[in-house]
């Protein structure tokens, strides 16, 4: 580390990096963001967000005092000490890891790494990426992990759309390829998190991620499987979770939904099974749950199908509105998001599909602009379905003015034509 204040270089100013960014630079840690996408940096230059967790109000002083810099200059990498790299890990076209763009980092990289800089890894992967595929790659430079430089894994823990836990309060786990970079990594870290949590080896760091996700993944996919059994049974599953919740050890309550979406709970799983399957090993539990949580929207869809049967209608040239197309509530982001393959079914089987959602503007590869959410077209729509339930949304007026609620959240108001999941 320099003898002056440690610079920061993050690589990629996404969901991620710019958050992460923006945390350094709040606790006087000056930041220099990269990314290929000129509008990003300029807009980050410029002090205007593109992120919703982080506001223009929040941004723009930094970068005005210079705590915040972006680039697309590799070259000027050169002159930080932490380089931490926030680049997606999606699936390709089947299922399997796609790193290429951290790798290609890794690369651009060994032509400019320099004694004494830490690298640390934040994309969410396999066990063994840190240490097997970066490390290599990095050497290329003609320094040694470990030894001329420091190599670490970090997991980002982004929840966007949280309030109560940030990236600066979220407890930070780190784990170096050597004693010596969990301590550089760690130090750098505690210039801007309020709390660090080291571990032996980039693998367990590297772990820690997955479970994590598989955790929430598994326990979804079994309230989910029991949502479609109570709905043969006539049972309310969500009273019997309220009532299993009030256990005061042993329990930890799930709810249903119509399936699984954004950037990491629907894909990191496929990270681990895999790389199981190098060990001769098959995840049976947690591609059952991937199985579980990918026929939800069909489920919902049939649901909507009863409720519109129910009134002697067909889903076949009924008007549908679909209250919420981001994965989670409160949050512009489509990502995996359920809502895209339930309106796909939707209009599969006839039905004419419009939707509202206050964070998201347009649907640009369906066709689909938001429409306005007034009593009028409530009562245009012959059903609305209640998919992702932002807070924003007056679930009183929907009740009020649709002739027929699907809820899939549990958010509407009881009445006579709403329907649960």
């Amino acid at each position: 580390m320099s003898a002056t204040a440690p610079r920061v270089g993050v690589i990629g100013l996404g969901y991620v990096g710019l958050p992460l960014a923006t945390a350094f630079a709040e606790a006087g840690v000056p930041v220099l963001g990269l990314d290929a996408v000129q509008s990003k940096v300029d807009s980050v230059n410029a002090g205007t967000s593109y992120i919703e967790d982080i506001s223009s109000a929040r941004l723009a002083p930094l970068t005005s005092s210079g705590l915040v810099r972006a680039t697309t200059n590799w070259d000027e990498l050169r002159d930080v000490d932490a380089i931490l790299i926030c680049l997606p890990t999606p699936l390709d076209e089947h299922r399997e890891p796609d790193l290429s763009a951290v790798l290609g980092a890794a690369e651009s990289l060994a032509q400019r790494l320099r004694p004494g800089q830490l690298v640390v890894l934040e994309s969410t992967t396999y066990p063994g990426t840190t240490r097997d595929e970066l490390a290599p790659i990095l050497e290329r430079s003609g320094l040694r992990a470990g030894r001329d430089f420091s190599l670490a894994f970090s997991p980002e823990r982004v929840d966007p759309g949280r309030e109560d836990w940030t990236t600066r309060t979220t407890p930070k786990v780190i784990g170096g390829l050597t004693p010596e970079c969990t301590r550089r990594a760690a130090e750098i870290y505690g210039l801007a998190m309020t709390t660090i949590v080291e571990v032996s080896t980039p693998e367990v760091a590297e772990m820690t991620k997955l479970l994590e996700n598989i955790f929430r993944s598994v326990n979804i996919a079994l309230v989910n499987e029991l949502a479609v059994m109570c709905d043969r049974m006539s049972i309310d599953l969500w009273e019997v979770i309220d009532a299993a919740a009030t256990k005061p050890f042993g329990f930890m309550p799930f709810r249903p939904g119509p399936g699984l979406g954004g950037h990491c709970i629907p894909i990191d799983p496929f990270y681990l099974t895999w790389k199981a399957r190098e060990f001769d090993f098959h995840t049976e539990f947690i591609e059952l749950a991937g199985k579980v949580n990918s026929q939800m929207p069909a489920f919902c869809v049939s649901k909507v199908i009863r409720a519109l049967n129910s009134r002697r209608q067909s889903l076949n040239g009924s008007r549908v509105l679909v209250l919420g197309v981001a994965y989670k509530k409160n949050v512009n982001d489509t990502r995996e998001s359920p809502a895209l393959r339930i309106i796909d079914l939707l209009a599969a089987d006839g039905g004419i599909v419009d939707f509202h959602d206050p964070h998201v503007a347009t649907l640009a590869t369906r066709g689909l602009e938001s429409v306005p959410l007034t009593a009028e077209t409530l009562a245009n729509h012959d059903v609305a379905v209640i998919v992702t339930d932002h807070d924003s949304i007056d679930w009183d007026l929907v009740v009020a003015h649709a002739p027929l609620v699907v809820d899939l959240r549990r958010v509407a108001p009881d009445a006579p034509h709403v329907w649960r999941l």
